[in-house]
């Protein structure tokens, strides 16, 4: 059955490969985009299914009547897929807080208010499919990544405890959690804070070097990425969270062994702090 997709910056990357599979598959896809060329460019895709909106997911107040012009213009959204966003790389110490709140406007407010936007009609309809593009990165962390793994952390939070608010409307909800895919977040969609403090030269001087070095040569293909993204939206039990890639895979799973250990091994104290 032909569904409505509205996605979140499909110029590139994850977001392209989303909406060219939606597409394909024979959906309506409205895509989210910065500025006059590329709307020009996603409305090319398709004559009468592709519909672009010049639209910044940081404007929050432009997002809600954006999201009724895209409903007047193509029909009730059926599944939104929340895929905008972007990498922050640099120390904790060494990044501006400025620099986390653009982090968290983008990663977390934005898909906030975009999913704010669709939900009420869904409700109503007793039906719809909340997509969150999350990453490894909310169940994993690494030096130099604080502001980006911090945001995905919250939005793997976000839509863990959605998904239980609006189950009983029929409304699905799903955290895609990708790892190392080819796309441009390690290249030029990435933000990197600039290094003043010597003390952390050894640690993370090859973190940032193997990262630029792996650019473009990552084991992910979006393309496959996008054609899991719409089994998920075609099943009738998806799942609340979804890995992909062996990457991400793996180091989730070796994250979950270790936690385990970790509270095994302070479950005495862990246990120590009710009333007696």
């Amino acid at each position: 059955m032909s569904k409505t997709f509205l996605i979140t910056g499909v110029s590139s990357g994850f977001g392209r490969a989303f909406a060219e599979a939606a597409l394909n598959a024979g959906h309506t896809v409205i895509g989210t985009v910065r500025d006059a060329a590329a709307r020009e460019a996603f409305d090319a895709l398709s004559a009468e299914r592709a519909h672009a909106v010049i639209l910044d997911v940081t404007q929050f107040d432009a997002i809600a009547p954006a999201v009724a012009r895209m409903t007047a213009l193509a029909g009730p959204i059926d599944v939104l897929v929340n895929n905008a966003g972007y990498g922050h790389e640099g120390t904790l110490e060494e990044s501006p807080l400025d620099d986390l709140r653009r982090q968290f406007d983008v990663n977390v407010f934005g898909a906030v208010a975009m999913i704010k936007a669709v939900l009420p009609a869904m409700r109503e309809r007793r039906s719809g499919h909340i997509v969150n593009i999350t990453s490894m990165g909310g169940f994993i962390t690494m030096p130099g990544i604080a502001y980006y793994c911090g945001s995905k952390f919250a939005l793997e939070g976000i839509t863990d405890t959605l998904a239980k608010e609006v189950a009983g409307f029929g409304i699905k909800v799903t955290a895609v959690a990708p790892g190392s895919f080819r796309t441009d977040w390690a290249g030029r969609s990435m933000v990197r804070a600039g290094r003043s403090i010597a003390d952390y030269d050894r640690l993370f001087d090859p973190v940032r070097a193997a990262r630029e070095a792996k650019s473009g040569q990552q084991a992910g293909d979006p393309q496959k990425a996008a054609q899991a993204l719409l089994q998920v939206v075609e099943a009738g039990n998806p799942p609340v969270h979804l890995l992909l890639g062996n990457d991400a895979f793996d180091l989730v799973a070796s994250r979950l062994t270790a936690l385990r250990a970790e509270m095994d091994d302070w479950e005495t104290l862990s246990r120590s702090t009710d009333f007696s």
